[in-house]
């Protein structure tokens, strides 16, 4: 189970619970830069990335030091940016070790004015790949739910600004150039064609109808070039699927159990 942007693992006790009822071993991870894991830059609130083959082989050491006690068959699950960098571990030789994923929302595409690219190459030209991209807030450990991109659930969107209050080294603010670069390097990486051929497993492409984040044409585009990809949209869901309201998580749920059933049916 691999977390978003922004996200630690300590957000995802209930969706973690919810794994655990349905019967499985839970090995969650999230990445470096974010949580209470390594920062790559002095000032924690900053959200940076120096390409991704960094991240690819944390995820690959993480599989192979927990693999003896995870039983198998596995099923790959992650969020956003955890979803690209799942899907990126796939097809870079990491599929043999699923039998399935399913992704939510994943950041195949990021939503970002024409003129993005352009900029991020002058930032970088000019040495500025740690420096924010967007101003940060003004308090990065307060955020309002009025307004908020997310979801339009109160009660969990409040449960982890609570958790941050908790604890301000899980907070994270804007990213840099250095993480916009990485995130269109990842997705023009995904959308190449044949990246995903060697992708054989079943994949679940869950969206976010109202998503403002990331781009749904991209993540119905991959999922039509993945030998066995579905795309499936939650009609009204903001980004965060997994944090959404009760009925617009149960489509989630919906396609990971019937794809769970297919791949690791219970024992009678």
């Amino acid at each position: 189970l691999s977390t978003g942007r922004t996200e630690g693992i300590e957000k995802y006790f209930e969706v973690i619970g919810e794994l655990l009822d349905r019967g499985f071993a839970v090995l969650a991870q999230e990445w470096r830069g974010q949580g209470l894991s390594h920062r790559e830059l002095d000032d924690r609130l900053k959200g940076h990335a120096a390409g991704f083959q960094s991240f690819i082989d944390d995820y690959r050491s993480i599989l192979s030091h927990c693999e003896a006690r995870l039983p198998k068959p596995w099923i790959a699950v992650g969020h956003s940016m955890g979803g690209c960098l799942t899907l990126l571990a796939l097809a870079r030789g990491e599929a043999p070790r699923f039998a399935g994923c399913v992704l939510s929302a994943p950041m195949l595409g990021v939503r970002l004015p024409p003129f993005a690219r352009t900029l991020v190459k002058l930032n970088l030209m000019f040495g500025r790949s740690g420096a924010y991209a967007r101003p940060p807030a003004a308090d990065p450990y307060v955020e309002a739910f009025d307004g908020n991109v997310l979801t339009h659930d109160r009660a969990r969107f409040e449960r982890w600004r609570a958790q941050i209050a908790a604890n301000r080294d899980l907070a994270l603010s804007s990213p840099t150039w250095g993480w916009l670069d990485f995130a269109l390097v990842a997705t023009d990486y995904l959308a190449a064609p044949g990246a995903l051929r060697t992708v054989t497993i079943p994949v679940v492409i869950v969206s976010a109808e109202q998503d403002k984040l990331v781009r749904d044409d991209a993540q119905k585009s991959m999922a039509a070039a993945l030998p066995d990809g579905r795309f499936v949209s939650v009609a009204g869901a903001e980004h965060e699927i997994l944090m959404e309201t009760d009925d617009k998580r149960a489509v989630f749920w919906t396609e990971f159990d019937q794809l769970a059933d297919r791949v690791a049916p219970r024992a009678a």
